[in-house]
């Protein structure tokens, strides 16, 4: 059995509470452990802990933008990913037009989040409508397939040989941040019959151990009559959200938790009133989280805490290194302008560290780490 050494000391110029009224002219740094959930001091500088003047060495933050990926074939499979490690695998994947085969991930869950377009999902556990801002919860081996209405972009997020759970909330319960009762499931339905007596051979594309097994059926294997049981393709948006808040201190990352899944966790920062107490901080706080990896993929809204930071785009922050928002952003929070925040991004914390893809040439911005410095 092991316990954490816990015995809160103070040293010099500090807050009475973190992240609230900090000492005049300072900047608060927390380090944690156990991303958010563990022991953790908080630091206080006379100089912003992200203000370094030059930066050597692999291990930085980086930004990409999905943008400027090429052209993706028909299958998800062809999208490679972008960022990976033996528990986590991040691909971005467009579709244009109906899939003529099956999709089976035989490495893990697949967690879907709709960037852009709509259309319908059938999969064997019947038909699902989906929308831009929808996630997707695949269990892992289930035969899948989309038909868009409008071209469809996909940021994919496989939990390799893991799945997905809901994240416990603790005293806020089980209804927050979203009740169970919005989450929705595929339906056998009339357009789902309709299409399991299409005629001819059906190919599925099993991706197992990193490999692509094809299978072939003289018949559309989507053929189920019926189900019952309590494994199933799960369907939520982000508008079904509802984020804890507190006027008076701002919340981590991690209460904004969305789907758990071994070694790493999906947030979802959706929009929210800023906090309004005079002391308390208004972004992002600077933290060491030196447990995990950091990826926020930015979906739509203005990202209040970045710089030049557009929808569709990828930050990846490896842990080891203090981060936080940038000085522009910090200079207008510490006006209290601003209300409410309008922005809707996807976190991945990940407690392994991530590789990053060899990926092409005007993919990444190889700026962004100066992106920090004072202008």
């Amino acid at each position: 059995m092991k316990n954490r050494v816990s015995f809160p000391l103070r040293e010099g110029e500090h807050s009475r509470q973190a992240h609230c009224d900090l000492p005049a002219g300072s900047f608060e740094r927390e380090i944690g452990k156990d991303g958010f959930f563990g022991p953790a001091s908080h630091m206080y500088h006379r100089h912003p802990p992200t203000g370094w003047s030059h930066w050597e060495g692999p291990l930085r933050p980086r930004a990409l933008d999905t943008r400027k990926l090429p052209g993706m074939g028909p299958s998800p499979w062809h999208a490679t990913p972008l960022l990976y490690n033996e528990r986590l695998s991040i691909r971005l994947w467009q579709c244009h037009s109906a899939m003529g085969h099956l999709v089976r991930n035989g490495d893990g869950d697949e967690c879907l989040f709709v960037h852009q377009g709509s259309g319908e999902l059938y999969c064997d556990y019947g038909r699902l409508p989906f929308d831009e801002g929808d996630y997707l919860i695949i269990p892992r081996s289930t035969s899948w397939r989309i038909e868009p209405s409008a071209p469809v972009t996909l940021l994919m997020i496989e939990a390799t040989h893991g799945s997905y759970q809901l994240a416990d909330r603790g005293p806020a319960g089980q209804h927050a941040i979203f009740d169970p009762g919005v989450l929705e499931h595929p339906r056998i339905d009339e357009a789902f019959a309709g299409q399991a007596t299409t005629p001819g051979e059906w190919q599925v594309q099993l991706k197992a151990r990193g490999r692509i097994n094809t299978i072939t059926y003289p018949f559309n294997p989507l053929d189920a009559l019926g189900w019952k049981g309590d494994l199933t393709v799960l369907r939520l948006n982000w508008r079904d959200i509802r984020p804890l808040m507190s006027h008076r201190y701002h919340l981590p990352p991690s209460a904004h938790s969305t789907w758990v899944a071994r070694d790493f966790v999906i947030c979802t920062f959706v929009p929210r009133p800023m906090e309004q107490d005079a002391g308390a901080l208004k972004v992002p706080f600077f933290h060491n989280n030196d447990d995990y990896d950091e990826v926020i993929f930015y979906h739509r809204g203005n990202f209040f805490s970045r710089d030049n930071i557009d929808a569709g785009m990828i930050t990846w922050h490896p842990c080891g290194f203090t981060h936080g928002p940038h000085p522009k952003a910090l200079a207008v929070s510490q006006q209290n302008g601003r209300k409410a925040t309008d922005e809707v991004a996807v976190m991945i914390d990940s407690r392994l560290p991530l590789e990053l893809a060899t990926l092409p040439e005007g993919v990444e911005n190889p700026d962004y780490v100066n992106s920090w410095r004072e202008s």
